[in-house]
């Protein structure tokens, strides 16, 4: 296997693999804390040690059995996490010491890990300019806007889950401030936006980084402009969606800390020309053909790839996968191998279509509900595993089919659960993403991709559509998506609405399981009735359930699971812990 992985762990402890093979060198002697800064900034090679770390501490989602998909009405994950409280309307700044989000490593919505990483960019870019004699002019250049994109993306993270925030692009410094200038108010949501968006321009503009890197390139994880240009389409995006560019707040927000103060509808304009930009410059970049394969990690840095998280098989966490371990059937062929935290609800099944494009709620799609997994689109087949559905990975010694049926004559271990063991509550487990070549609960290297090019497409039908109505090339971009799925084209003559419809449900089925449905319900303000009824199993019963001699009978049923959303859930509140640190912050509305 030939592979070049670049990472450290978040304590920075190199581990560099080679090109030549999968075999890792750790440099764990030194405590990276306490080395010199003479030593530190002395050449490239000992800076790029630095440089490498910060990818290093990057987040990890594949290491948590919660992710954020289970903060949806996608994915029922149990009672056991933190989502469980989420979707019952349980938060506030102190419960789950106010980091619903952040379980098993994922930091993105952590505060104090945002700005620890935040920080350490600021002093990379301090060093490089104090110990600059050391380093030639085109290392700097593309050192530092590598570094400034992941301080972008991190502020991005903030921006999404917070709002505003404190924007610091120095280094905070208790020998030389006083505790006045260490508490920094937080700017508002338009401040902070505008700040990664011309961070990002500017990186882009500079041209210092390779556009694209491919599966064998020795630089591959480390930021480039498709990264740079993909972050700056996105956040345009979301920031022009209804929830932030309406002009008004649920809640009052003086400080127009969470919203835009005035709406402006050319900003979706301007998400669809960045993402056109995107497509016209970057060629480098398409849909890779195969979505079934797209994870294979033979097929990292494939043409659809834009960024994504260096994973590597059979090392410690952080800097593997253990996606395996949560996801998939609990029990394949008798035993035991998953936590079954990765549960599609009925509601995403809903969502995928017929083999021939159209809705399930179409009379004419020929859905059956008696028969509800028959003529379903690939993208079901390639993400869903079903009552019934065969159940095949290379290191399986045979196929297994997969019953979550109630059945009293031959009952499966995997039959739907209405109480709270590892099956799944729902009748349903998730394909897409696991490991065909390790095992269940295996330690992976399959990569955490961050951004992929279906999101390009996607994300400039959106805008362009919100911007200017379904034209051409609206249509074109849909197409593009939905004929890898093997959909044909959508019907001509759509509305402006129901091209959204079609765009939102889009990117629901084509995102399942990549931590998209989150950021998308709460942008466009569907969250507060998606989230707000119950989600839905499926119960299977026999009509002659003593001899199964009957028919199967498939009846949609509710979880009974806690549910609501209120209107401060818009965004996320600031632990208490940072606010009782820092007296100049002000809590987000309905906190």
């Amino acid at each position: 296997m030939k592979r070049y992985k670049f990472l450290f762990n978040i304590g920075f402890v190199a581990m560099l693999i080679c090109t030549a093979s999968c075999n890792k060198y750790l440099n764990d002697n030194v405590n990276k804390a306490t080395i010199p800064d003479a030593d530190q900034w002395a050449s490239e090679a000992s800076a790029d040690l630095f440089v490498n770390g910060m990818y290093g501490h990057l987040y990890n989602p594949t290491n948590s059995p919660d992710p954020l998909d289970n903060f949806t009405d996608d994915n029922d994950g149990g009672i056991y996490w933190t989502s469980y409280h989420y979707k019952a309307a349980n938060v506030g700044p102190s419960v789950d010491a106010g980091t619903q989000f952040n379980t098993f490593g994922n930091n993105y919505a952590d505060w104090d890990s945002n700005y620890a990483r935040i920080r350490i960019c600021n002093v990379f870019l301090q060093k490089t300019k104090q110990y600059s004699a050391n380093f030639s002019s085109a290392w700097i250049a593309k050192r530092t806007d590598e570094v400034r994109f992941i301080r972008a993306f991190t502020y991005s993270m903030l921006l999404q889950f917070f709002g505003g925030v404190p924007l610091w692009t120095t280094v905070p410094d208790n020998n030389t401030m006083t505790a006045a200038q260490l508490d920094q108010p937080r700017a508002t949501f338009e401040q902070t936006f505008n700040f990664i968006d011309n961070e990002l321009d500017t990186i882009i503009k500079n041209g210092n980084l390779a556009v694209k890197y491919n599966h064998g390139d020795a630089d591959a994880g480390r930021a480039t402009l498709g990264a740079a240009l993909m972050l700056k389409g996105w956040i345009e995006l979301f920031a022009a969606s209804p929830t932030f560019n309406s002009g008004t707040y649920p809640l009052p927000d003086p400080g127009n800390l969470v919203h835009f103060a005035t709406a402006d509808p050319q900003r979706w304009a301007k998400a669809a020309a960045t993402f056109q930009q995107f497509m016209t410059n970057y060629t480098q970049y398409s849909l890779f053909p195969d979505y079934s394969k797209f994870w294979y990690e033979d097929n990292e840095y494939n043409s659809e790839i834009i960024w994504d998280k260096n994973l590597v098989a059979n090392v410690p966490s952080p800097e593997s996968s253990n996606y395996d371990q949560y996801g998939g059937p609990v029990y394949i062929l008798g035993q035991y191998y998953t936590w079954g935290n990765y549960d599609p609800t009925q509601e995403l099944v809903d969502a995928y279509r017929m083999a021939n494009g159209k809705d399930i709620t179409d009379p004419t799609s020929g859905y059956d509900p008696q028969h509800p997994y028959v003529g379903r689109e690939q993208r079901f087949y390639q993400s869903i595993v079903f009552d019934g559905a065969p159940y095949f990975q290379p290191w399986m010694k045979r196929t297994d089919t997969i019953y979550t049926r109630i059945d009293k004559v031959h009952p499966s271990q995997n039959q739907i659960d209405f109480a709270s063991s590892d099956v799944s509550n729902t009748a349903y487990y998730n394909r897409k993403r696991l490991n065909p070549n390790g095992g269940a609960g295996v330690s992976s290297g399959i990569n955490y991709i961050y951004f992929r090019f279906a999101e390009v497409l996607l994300g400039y039908a959106e805008a362009q559509n919100e911007a200017v109505g379904p034209d051409a090339s609206v249509y074109a971009a849909m197409t593009t998506v939905r004929a890898r799925g093997g959909l044909p084209a959508l019907p001509a003559g759509l509305t402006q609405a129901q091209m959204r419809t079609q765009i939102q449900n889009e990117r629901r089925v084509e995102f399942a399981f990549e931590d998209k449905r989150y950021y998308d319900i709460i942008r466009w303000g569907t969250a507060k009735t998606v989230l707000a009824t119950d989600r839905h199993a499926m119960e299977i019963t026999n009509s002659s359930p003593t001899d199964d001699a009957g028919v199967w009978v498939y009846t949609p049923i509710p979880l009974n699971h806690p549910y609501g959303f209120l209107d401060k859930m818009w965004v996320a509140p600031i632990p208490q812990t940072v606010m009782d640190a820092n007296t100049k912050l002000i809590q987000n509305p309905g906190y």
